[in-house]
């Protein structure tokens, strides 16, 4: 950090990210030379052969070069060992090396081309050493095309509007250039990441809804690390350092806030009765996955079970459309709800951008009909997260303030009206109209459920929603607190998305940039201690990460040794409503739906093994969730799997602990 710039324009590369790569190339050309050198004494009387003498030429001069480029190798290695992150300075002579090192690519790639021509030419000598040669010009080839590889990955398409202003960024231009050249930088970064993204979905359709996606995506991402000199090895290390620093903070905290108080008699029978709902109805959450998750979820067994299903033909029998492997889906909907064939109303995987697969089923168990929604599964259903804008909704809630999650919103209208206007409601209750409506969905289609369960409480008042690890950033405050009275949300340890909205990525932004800015060690051993950290755990004790004494309050404005993460003109930094991503029209803070229970993970399990994982649960107010945690289990408690499994164990620990007598309470470990 900053991204260094060569030949005139900026890459995404620091002067700081050379030591592993420079290691790595260091030990190969080591033995590499080592090996050459071996083979020229121990065959150097073999090379009288016709051809011989260009050989032996070829192996001296490679020689010499192999010792030119391991003295510049480990001096550009040694070179980016030095400094910090925020202190370049003992890196100033790493240009310099650098095109000296690129130069010396030229000799190596004509020594290469002239090695492949020798051999091609079928010389007449002892095989040992064509051998050599022929692995020496392999080596020589892997390298050079791997350096190209690394080129093309660092390459910075706006390296080259950047470089003008590596270091002092536009504040030297007036207020009008500056402001023309801030919204030029933004236009062409909006452009390079629509570009970007296209391409990845380049098998998905191009309807106006796909486009529509496409240009809200790219403009957050434009917008997000417009305003540093962060490369990505920065973001690790900022990761890195801010799990330690979590760490470090609840183990100083553990001894003097443990939980004084219980919860009374109502509110722990609430919670056990919720609980007991959200074990049953994730299992129709789980369904709305189809065979991908039931595979996943029984890996020896899944395909043997649904196999038959695969190939059998029931169109007459059940209203199902969309997508394909319909009735794969249909045979792990069935095996896992363990509802009958005439007790689905309708089950649609359709899906296209901000237009999601659902399921509407009969449960006769809980005398309940059961609308399902599908979550993550597809780059449609990534670019509908991703449209992350704030809309209006049209509710008849008498609210003043009815906003939401754009992408998520428009799909929660889409199965609404496939809903209301197909007449799929009104045909389930037609068959059961003493039962009442419930609403669920995991991830994506937790959000999307919770967003049709206020669309339809206007006409069906006694609806009910479970959301299974929703997005925070969904609702208005006041939407969020009109829709405790019917909505659930069940969040597992540290799991990201309950925690991921617009507002909480910005607030990680600068605590990245603070936790950096403060580390006074160099990133290759803040990279080397995070990944031991990560695996093997340890104390993150004496690993400086902040400044003593610091407060978030002081992030209002950026510190002495941020200044140089930063483009000083950009907007984007501060609080102020200027910020893109905390434009109270476009990016208004948000929160998550319902009343939320959070399933904590007690103990010290293994870092990245579940078997000895024991759970508690209780109810958390939506500020538990208003910071992004970083660790190993931040994606995977996300899995519907894992939440599942967790939920289970929390149920069954509560029940046996409500059967205990008096005096066997202590022997239970879920509580």
């Amino acid at each position: 950090m900053p991204g260094m710039v060569l030949f005139g324009r900026r890459w995404a590369i620091a002067s700081d990210d050379l030591v592993f790569p420079g290691f790595f190339e260091l030990s190969l050309r080591v033995v590499w030379w080592i090996g050459i050198l071996t083979l020229y004494l121990m065959h150097q009387g073999k090379l009288d052969c016709t051809g011989g003498a260009l050989l032996s030429s070829y192996l001296i001069v490679l020689l010499v070069l192999l010792a030119i480029i391991i003295c510049t190798v480990a001096a550009i290695t040694c070179v980016s060992m030095k400094g910090t992150i925020c202190n370049p300075g003992p890196r100033k002579s790493m240009s310099k090396l650098l095109y000296l090192r690129l130069a010396l690519f030229l000799p190596e790639m004509v020594w290469a081309s002239l090695g492949a021509a020798w051999i091609a030419d079928d010389v007449q000598c002892d095989k040992t050493v064509v051998s050599g040669i022929v692995a020496t010009v392999v080596i020589s080839w892997v390298i050079i095309v791997s350096t190209v590889v690394t080129i093309i990955i660092v390459f910075d398409p706006l390296g080259g509007k950047m470089a003008p202003y590596p270091s002092a960024g536009p504040n030297h231009l007036d207020s009008r250039e500056s402001s023309q050249l801030l919204n030029g930088l933004k236009t062409a970064a909006t452009s390079v990441w629509e570009t970007r993204i296209k391409l990845l979905c380049c098998c998905i359709g191009k309807d106006d809804h796909t486009r529509v996606a496409f240009s809200s995506t790219a403009e957050l991402f434009s917008t997000y690390f417009s305003d540093t000199d962060l490369v990505p090895s920065d973001i690790a290390a900022g990761l890195t350092l801010l799990h330690q620093q979590q760490d470090n903070i609840r183990n100083s905290q553990e001894p003097d806030e443990v939980i004084s108080h219980s919860p009374g008699p109502p509110q722990e029978a609430d919670l056990d009765t919720e609980l007991a709902n959200c074990r049953h109805y994730v299992q129709f959450a789980a369904a709305a996955y189809g065979w991908p998750l039931y595979v996943y979820r029984n890996p020896f067994t899944g395909l043997c079970k649904i196999g038959g299903d695969c190939f059998r033909s029931r169109t007459t029998d059940y209203d199902l459309v969309g997508g394909d492997q319909l009735h794969c889906h249909f045979g792990s909907i069935l095996h896992t709800t363990g509802l009958q064939y005439r007790d689905f109303i309708h089950i649609s995987f359709h899906d296209k951008v901000y237009e999601l697969p659902f399921l509407v089923a009969l449960d006769h168990r809980k005398e309940s009909v059961v609308v399902a929604v599908r979550g993550t599964m597809s780059l449609q259903d990534i670019l509908t997260d991703l449209s992350a804008e704030s809309e209006t909704l049209n509710l008849e809630c008498g609210l003043q303030d009815c906003s939401a999650h754009k992408g998520i919103s428009q799909a929660a209208r889409y199965v609404y009206q496939r809903l209301v206007s197909d007449g799929i409601l009104s045909q389930a209750f037609s068959i059961a109209p003493e039962y009442r409506l419930v609403v669920v969905g995991h991830s994506l289609g937790a959000g999307a459920a919770a967003l049709l369960a206020l669309m339809l409480r206007s006409s069906y008042p006694q609806v009910r929603c479970y959301a299974f690890s929703p997005p925070r950033g969904l609702l208005s405050k006041s939407l969020y607190e009109y829709s405790k009275t019917f909505i659930v949300s069940l969040v597992l340890g540290k799991d990201v998305i309950p925690r991921l909205s617009v507002t909480n990525l910005e607030d990680l932004k600068k605590r990245i940039l603070r936790v950096i800015a403060h580390c006074n060690k160099p990133k290759y051993q803040i990279l080397l201690h995070g990944c031991w950290y990560e695996l093997f755990g340890g104390s993150p004790d004496n690993f400086p990460t902040e400044l003593d004494g610091g407060t978030q309050g002081d992030l209002t404005q950026p510190l002495l040794g941020e200044q140089s993460l930063l483009s000083h003109g950009s907007p984007t930094y501060s609080f102020s409503s200027d910020s893109p991503l905390e434009s109270p029209t476009k990016y208004p803070h948000l929160y998550p739906p319902g009343r939320i229970i959070h399933l904590e993970e007690e103990g010290t399990a293994g870092r990245f093994w579940r078997s000895a994982a024991r759970y508690s649960a209780r109810w958390s107010h939506e500020s538990q969730f208003s910071k992004i945690l970083i660790g190993p289990k931040m994606l995977t408690d996300h899995m519907p799997d894992i939440l599942m499994k967790a939920l289970d164990s929390v149920v069954s620990g509560r029940a046996g602990y409500a059967f205990c007598p008096a005096g066997g309470g202590s022997n239970v470990d879920v509580v």
